[in-house]
């Protein structure tokens, strides 16, 4: 049987790579608790009844667990079950689900104690009146807001198995100067920064024990810009193979002093999340949202054309007074910017976040279950939604993985008079790369995710086989292209991704003899890079590869 812990810290992870950073920076402020507290970590994924033994094999006196929108529906079974077996058990709530409009939830009805807010600091206050057999005077608590200075840091929670199997999450600051009405950081203002005296030796440790992927979760990482250059600084002293380094960042802010350090990261050593959101003008105004388009267009140009920095920018579907006309002018303008990523969002309805105050004028329906995403809108009735959400899937599948990146670039350039066919075709009437006109990426996704959807029913659950002879067909027979070069290039972006074999029989037949017994060619460049960045070390493939003939520009 495990020891005794009075105290467990609990979290349900969306999956295991996933490490609890909240988790870990509750158990650092502990003080002379930790020594009487375990930290548990689950995922949404695991028999209920198996969380809850072992949550009970600890024979705690108080339960903390950790609420996010991603595990509402399960740990509020987790606590049902809890408390009907242990009736006694001291039961405390926190994290961004329970914050806000906490009133009427389930959850909130079983637990003994609710903190609201950045809980670090009390949540101890909490368990010291619980294990001295009392109760706080209030049910919900609201945190008061914590100074960076005061909070004992969380790094040496991480283990080197989590160094080895799971993203480690970091930050360098809270908080957010901007007030988009659909985020919840933006209720957390001012910004406060973690002293860098404080957060250099921590950073040295995560090294020591094998870290080199760290995902920092700060909303604006290039606000200021002193700090982010030290911590930039920081790492390229230590560079090495395999260092790889996630930021957030604030799209229009990246002065010459910023892109001077960033230039001397080698490629592939740095992505960069980076929150568009929307072009529309009416949609940013309604969220209070801020983008200088032109410094954003100018800042993409310098990282795609000057640094080897991997570009991850979001788009969001649904927002008050943006139609799919303009989201797909948007996404169109966007990957004009060559992203390597462009993650299409459906809005949610965050608790606790204003953007309700459109509700009556914009039409906007909400789903009344996690994650809240938006079902309709007044200028974008249900149907046309589910095809925008079917959308994300499949550019996720397509245009984000890696998969098909030059594949995919023949959804949208239509050959010139091209057949639509794959039988009775001849060398004669192959689409080139002088033979392409190009169209509208969104108009071009949005008909081949319509075709695939009307053809297999699913946008889960295919296997990348599949995919590629659906998109054999869907190329030739909708689109018009000559088999040969679509195969050719399905069959180079299948080789190029650090897979071998022999082409399946419904590729092989387009393929000429030399391609196909090339097929076993793997690229080194991903062979040594972590499990962790494949996705991106597939896009840096392919920016450093010279376009093959008949390729669209």
């Amino acid at each position: 049987m495990p020891p005794q812990a009075e105290i467990v810290l609990a979290t349900l992870n969306a999956s295991y790579q996933h490490a609890a950073f909240g988790l870990r920076y509750l158990m650092a402020n502990l003080g002379d608790l930790q020594s009487r507290a375990a930290m548990l970590e689950f995922t949404i994924n695991q028999r209920i009844s198996d969380i809850v033994e072992a949550i009970l094999s600890r024979r705690p006196v108080i339960v903390g667990l950790g609420v996010y929108i991603w595990n509402v529906r399960e740990t509020t079974e987790v606590v049902s079950n809890l408390r009907r077996l242990r009736p006694d058990l001291r039961i405390v709530l926190g994290g961004p689900e329970v914050s806000y409009e906490w009133e009427g939830q389930p959850i909130v009805e079983l637990a003994d104690v609710v903190i609201t807010g950045e809980a670090d600091l009390t949540f101890p206050e909490v368990c010291r009146t619980l294990l001295a057999g009392g109760l706080p005077p209030e049910k919900v608590i609201a945190a008061s807001l914590p100074k960076m200075e005061d909070l004992a840091l969380p790094y040496h929670l991480y283990s080197p198995e989590d160094a080895a199997t799971r993203l480690v999450y970091l930050e360098a600051s809270r908080g957010c100067p901007f007030t988009c009405e659909f985020c919840l950081s933006s209720l957390a203002i001012p910004v406060r920064s973690v002293p860098l005296e404080r957060m250099q030796p921590e950073l040295e440790r995560l090294l020591a024990i094998g870290v080199r992927h760290f995902k920092f979760v700060d909303r604006t990482f290039n606000l200021n810009l002193a700090h982010s250059r030290a911590l930039l600084e920081f790492f390229l002293e230590r560079l090495e193979p395999g260092l790889f380094l996630h930021f957030e960042m604030i799209p229009d802010r990246l002065p010459e002093g910023l892109r001077e350090i960033i230039r001397r990261f080698p490629p592939g050593a740095m992505q960069f999340e980076i929150g568009i959101q929307t072009f529309n003008e009416t949609a940013s105004k309604n969220i209070s949202r801020r983008n200088n388009h032109d410094r954003l267009a100018d800042n993409f140009r310098f990282l795609r054309a000057e640094t080897g920095v991997h570009l991850h920018a979001d788009l969001i579907v649904g927002l008050p007074g943006e139609d799919a006309a303009s989201f797909g002018r948007g996404f169109d303008r966007l990957l004009a910017l060559r992203p390597q990523e462009i993650q299409v969002g459906i809005l949610k309805r965050l608790r606790g976040t204003p953007i309700v105050r459109h509700d009556a004028q914009w039409g906007m329906v909400y789903s009344a279950f996690p994650p809240y995403e938006i079902l309709e809108n007044g200028l974008i009735p249900f149907a046309e939604m589910q095809r925008l959400r079917r959308f994300a899937k499949y550019w996720d599948l397509i245009g984000n993985s890696g998969n098909f990146a030059e594949t995919a670039l023949m959804v949208w350039h239509s050959p010139v008079g091209g057949g639509s066919s794959m039988d009775g075709m001849d060398s004669g009437q192959r689409s080139g790369g002088d033979g392409l006109v190009p169209g509208s990426p969104f108009e071009g996704m949005m008909r081949l995710c319509d075709w695939l959807h009307a053809r297999t029913g699913q946008v889960d659950g295919l296997a990348l086989l599949r995919l590629m002879e659906l998109m054999l067909e869907f190329l030739t027979t909708e689109i018009g292209h000559a088999p040969e070069p679509v195969a050719a290039a399905l069959w180079r972006d299948y080789t190029r991704n650090r897979r071998t074999g022999r082409p399946p029989h419904w590729l092989s037949r387009w393929l000429p003899m030399a391609e196909a017994l090339n097929s076993t060619q793997v690229s080194q460049s991903l062979i040594s890079r972590p499990a962790t960045t494949r996705r991106q070390a597939r896009h840096q493939t392919e920016d450093a590869e010279t376009a093959h003939p008949g390729r669209p520009a």
